[in-house]
């Protein structure tokens, strides 16, 4: 793995402040896995008492994004990512500690070879599931990812 928990929780601080401050940190990733968590309080609430929507999207997000930036590095290669779709649906009331798991990281390297090889650029959709303390999901969110090449 070359992107360490800690080197994206680093990252955020200075690249993502606004991730950061509403306290979205990346607890687990390995080339198939990754776990993000946010935990509900003041700073990232909604007038409804429950975690601002777009926080949520930022863990979301964060879960698959940060396997797409391990492999590409792990390539060697000078790849562009991007994310061009996503859509998100919302179940519950997100409050407490809220962990988004993707487990779509083996999708990654069959997108990044094809762009390696073709010099085009690939999508691949990921899903990040948004569950609190008590297993119960609260958002699901889709994110298109755009892999290309870069010349």
């Amino acid at each position: 793995m070359a992107v360490s928990t800690g080197k994206v929780n680093t990252y955020m601080f200075f690249k993502l402040p606004s991730a950061w401050w509403s306290g979205v940190r990346l607890n687990f990733m390995d080339d198939t896995k990754a776990v993000a968590s946010v935990k509900h309080t003041w700073r990232n609430q909604n007038p409804f008492n429950s975690m601002f929507w777009a926080v949520q999207g930022m863990a979301a997000e964060l879960a698959t994004g940060a396997m797409v930036s391990s492999q590409i590095a792990e390539s060697g290669k000078k790849i562009s990512m991007l994310v061009q779709n996503n859509n998100a649906n919302f179940s519950k009331k997100a409050t407490g500690r809220i962990r988004f798991t993707c487990e779509d990281g083996h999708l990654i390297k069959d997108a990044l070879a094809r762009t390696i090889a073709t010099g085009e650029g690939q999508t691949i959709w990921m899903k990040s599931v948004g569950v609190n303390a008590a297993g119960v999901v609260v958002s699901t969110f889709k994110f298109e990812w755009t892999v290309r090449l870069k010349k």
